[in-house]
């Protein structure tokens, strides 16, 4: 599998990363139902097997479940075929589920040392603020990254959901090596500011959601988004009901053809989509089984042709007239 460097930090990634948001169950706000602990394993070690050599987590996705699996699976790999890691920081859980952001400079500290202790790992590769939640402490939080990266805790610091503005005012502070915000060919906010800064300021990018949370798969259904368990945040995004939902699969339906003409699964359209931007180093697929990295492993080595692309970018563009015409300005948003 291709690998890019993470802007200009030492990291180099492979261009699809194992995603682990999921495997934190559904026992809280932004859940993705239950999980299966083995089979989430399993599906960590079939990357790994297929060449990633990157993972990431947060340790709020359910509060550290996520970082503890990955922990195991780590434990079964060797160690000279160990993959990086990256985590985030600065989101905390309530007792109900909900989720509170917290960028004190202690609490920060305070996470990096739990998050070390579940992974089971001496270093983190990539540190990143998972939200600028409250902004006004985005600086503290990112001097006590520095100084965590300074003791050798933390190989490189990085940002998620940060917008150009708050990168520019951690910049003097210590260098931004990359940003981790949400990019499909259904959010598309990213293109008008963020990739163009990162592209000049040397910022590796690392996307999530490139599949739109599934829906760029070509597995999903009006049935299956219907049959959403309460416990899985989907059932509650826009994008996942009626009049969006419709416009979406139709998307799907559209370009589909390009991947059964390639060769291809559909699910490995939408990384390439995302991959065909220079700025974007890797894109992050979620894992929860083998199978699904098996269908999207091959994403990060399919470059589309300009005719591929127009295909695409004609889909699109019905959509968003369709969207218009709805009344639907809520289209790019997460």
């Amino acid at each position: 599998m291709q690998k890019r460097r993470l802007g200009n930090s030492e990291l180099e990634l492979t261009t699809i990363g194992i995603g682990t948001w999921a495997i934190g169950g559904g026992d809280w706000a932004f859940g993705w139902g239950d999980q299966d602990e083995q089979e989430a394993i399993e599906g960590i070690l079939k990357g790994v097997e297929l060449g990633v050599n990157w993972i990431d987590t947060a340790a709020i996705y359910g509060d550290g479940a996520s970082e503890e699996l990955v922990g195991k699976a780590l434990r079964e790999i060797p160690g000279s075929d160990r993959p990086l890691v990256a985590t985030k920081c600065g989101r905390l859980m309530r007792e109900d589920g909900t989720v509170m952001g917290r960028l004190k400079g202690e609490s920060v500290v305070a996470e990096c040392e739990a998050s070390l202790r579940r992974l089971g790992v001496e270093c983190i590769d990539l540190y990143q603020i998972h939200w600028p939640d409250p902004d006004e402490d985005i600086e503290e939080a990112w001097t006590a990254m520095t100084e965590l990266k300074e003791t050798g805790k933390i190989r490189e610091v990085g940002v998620s959901n940060h917008g150009v503005d708050q990168m520019e005012r951690l910049q003097p502070i210590h260098a931004v090596a990359s940003l981790q915000p949400p990019y499909s060919m259904l959010n598309r906010e990213i293109e008008e500011d963020r990739l163009p800064y990162c592209g000049e300021k040397g910022v590796g990018v690392v996307c999530y959601s490139p599949m739109m949370k599934g829906l760029l798969t070509g597995a999903f259904t009006r049935e299956r988004a219907q049959a959403l368990s309460d416990k899985d945040h989907r059932s509650r995004d826009p994008k996942f009901t009626p009049p969006q939902l419709d416009l979406n699969l139709e998307v799907v339906e559209a370009i589909r053809p390009i991947a059964e003409g390639a060769g291809r699964s559909m699910a490995e359209l939408p990384l390439a989509w995302v991959l065909r931007r220079r700025e974007v180093t890797s894109a992050i697929v979620g894992v929860r089984k083998p199978s699904q990295i098996e269908q999207t492993a091959g994403g990060g080595d399919w470059v589309l042709t300009e005719e591929e692309l127009g295909v695409i970018e004609e889909a699109l563009r019905v959509r968003r007239e369709k969207l218009v015409a709805l009344g639907d300005m809520s289209q790019g948003r997460v």
